[in-house]
């Protein structure tokens, strides 16, 4: 191998290190996200079984508050439940890993340059190229 050769391969080698500790450092965050929205879940569902079968049993104005309070708990438990299981952690596709290493030019960076991502996607079909970006966009990566 000529030094042409190995330097090109210390870059490639350099790329990915930088992509896989930016992945690394999304995840990180999209696992903290997590356990804040478990934490959240557990709190209302703690909420919802402290409550005495018998108040919710009662008849009259307390009884129809206690109801429209449960609903409301069940709602928001219900929400957070999906929120959580849309923010669940989510690895990059292989096409997506592969792409961030040949055109992450910016070393550290979190975010890419748009321009730059556009260019690299070119090549891509217009499917795959909102598949990217899609998958970018969910792991934080461009708004």
């Amino acid at each position: 191998m000529n030094e042409e050769m190995v330097q090109q391969l210390m870059t490639t080698a350099e790329r990915l290190a930088n992509a896989a500790e930016s992945l690394d450092r999304v995840l990180g965050r999209l696992d903290a996200q997590q356990e804040a929205l478990n934490t959240k879940v557990d709190r209302i569902v703690a909420a919802v079984e402290e409550q005495p079968a018998y108040e919710v049993s009662a008849r009259g104005e307390g009884a129809r508050h206690l109801q429209e309070r449960v609903a409301e708990l069940e709602k928001s438990n219900a929400d957070l439940k999906a929120q959580a299981a849309r923010m669940a952690r989510k690895t990059l596709p292989p096409l997506v890993s592969a792409i961030l290493a040949k055109s992450c030019d910016e070393a550290g960076s979190e975010k890419l340059d748009k321009s730059v991502l556009d260019k690299t996607l070119q090549s891509l079909s217009v499917e795959q190229r909102i598949a990217v970006k899609s998958e970018l966009a969910r792991a934080g990566m461009i708004e």
